[in-house]
């Protein structure tokens, strides 16, 4: 172990005294020195992870309670793990159990690595972390620049990762007693590999909003949701479940349901005890522009219609815009739009309430779903779209994907067989870098008569 350390030393002090050279000499940009340092700390690394795991594999070979249940099969059987330091290379025992004739790599196991993992699981997760912003191809570029990566590897290591539950994001506060409660909902349409399309549903929750400079506003402990589902119900069963453990549902007076009606988002009013429907502005401006936009001028007066929640006012004029409407296709339109507006009245009329703030539906599913599925000519599979629209609203609800992906290693080595190492073995290769050592590294050791001493003395006298 000693002999590993020095090694190190001696490589950062050779690199650092060249790489320094060269940024004084040559009068180099210190980006270079950044890289070239980063070079050799991955090759470091690289070293560090290979000597740690042929070190857990001498302690499991040297084990008296491994040579009481297992037989060795194999010694110094190769292996290489994708980190993000770089391909790590090493040798490590294969065993075979004396009672049950199961084989193992026992110590791979014992560190969560299976017999055909490839790359370790904090690659993994930094491959996801970089796709949920960006695609596929990109992302792998991204997480490391230490070995080639495909765009199939990121889709295999979100496959891997599997479905993340709304859930998953622990609700680590008491429960909170608020007056009104606001609940908004939108879809988006995402392009899929066989045609058609998927559609990913989006709720969040919040409390209201709050300036956070010009014409900037954040919403208040929103807590979003998505997925597909082909029953909403089960949509629906997650957002009560939330607010049932973070809010005191006594306090709650009134739940605000906005979205643009469609029946999926009305659903949740059965599901959300004392919610009430509101229709989002932007759904209702779209059909006032169907209705009006070949006869502009009766735009203003539809909207102050609307405004002043005058219902038969709007009724009147829906009949004589189609009265007047030629061509059957825009008459058809006209009606559509009447049907949408009358039917969705009550919904309308609550945007004008005191406590009401408006919805962001819209603007929350381009920026959480859109951005990533849908704004790009992207083909996806059901599943990708599943997997990946549960991932952003993780992230957005403040998840870790190295946590998550974690927990589901750690289930696994629990479930590893068990042997005792003793723990004298690992003491013996502890380790262990004596002041002599230390001071062998050259540019630490201020007696050595280097360049770059002599520099760094030379700019201490100047």
């Amino acid at each position: 172990m000693e002999l590993i350390i020095q090694e190190i030393i001696e490589k950062i002090s050779s690199s650092f005294e060249k790489e320094l050279e060269n940024l004084i000499r040559e009068r180099r940009d210190i980006s270079e020195f950044i890289l070239a340092t980063k070079k050799t700390l991955d090759e470091i690394g690289v070293t560090l992870v290979a000597e740690a795991l042929e070190t857990i594999d001498e302690a499991y070979r040297n084990s008296k309670d491994r040579k009481r249940n297992w037989t060795v099969k194999e010694k110094a059987a190769e292996k290489t793990l994708m980190t993000i330091f770089g391909e790590v290379r090493y040798e490590r025992t294969y065993y075979k159990n004396k009672k049950t004739s199961e084989y193992s790599y026992l110590s791979d196991e014992a560190v969560g690595i299976k017999a055909h993992d490839k790359m370790d699981a904090s690659l993994k997760a930094r491959l996801i972390e970089e796709a949920v912003f960006m695609p596929y191809s990109r992302s792998a570029k991204e997480a490391t620049e230490a070995v080639d990566l495909t765009s199939q590897t990121v889709m295999n290591s979100i496959r891997e990762l599997g479905s993340v539950d709304n859930d998953a994001v622990e609700v680590k506060q008491d429960k909170k007693a608020v007056k009104v409660l606001y609940i908004e909902a939108d879809e988006d349409h995402v392009p899929l590999q066989t045609g058609g399309y998927a559609e990913p549903k989006l709720v969040y929750v919040h409390e209201g909003r709050e300036q956070v400079g010009e014409n900037r506003w954040r919403l208040i402990n929103a807590r979003y949701f998505s997925g597909i589902y082909a029953n909403s119900d089960e949509l629906w069963v997650e957002v009560l479940d939330y607010i049932d453990k973070t809010y005191d549902m006594d306090s709650i007076e009134k739940i605000y349901l906005s979205g643009d009606g469609a029946a999926w988002i009305k659903n949740g009013l059965g599901w959300i005890k004392g919610s009430i429907f509101v229709l989002d502005r932007y759904h209702l401006s779209k059909y006032v522009t169907q209705a009006t936009a070949h006869m502009s001028y009766t735009t203003p007066i539809m909207w102050d219609y609307i405004n002043a929640g005058d219902k038969e006012s709007v009724k009147e004029l829906f009949k004589a815009i189609i009265s007047t409407t030629e061509p059957e296709t825009k008459k058809r339109a006209v009606q559509e739009a009447r049907r949408y507006i009358l039917g969705n009245w009550e919904g309308i009329m609550r945007q004008y309430a005191s406590d009401y703030i408006g919805c962001s539906a819209e603007g929350h599913v381009s920026h959480i779903l859109s951005s990533r599925l849908s704004s790009r000519p992207l083909g996806w599979s059901r599943t990708g779209v599943d997997q990946m629209a549960r991932l952003r609203v993780f992230v957005a609800n403040g998840g870790d994907v190295y946590d998550i992906f974690m927990r589901k290693k750690k289930a696994a080595i629990n479930e590893a067989s068990e042997v005792k190492v003793d723990r004298e073995i690992i003491r013996k290769r502890k380790l262990t870098a004596s002041s002599e050592t230390i001071g062998n590294i050259t540019i630490l050791n201020i007696g050595k008569r280097t360049w770059a001493s002599q520099f760094l003395k030379s700019v201490r006298d100047a």
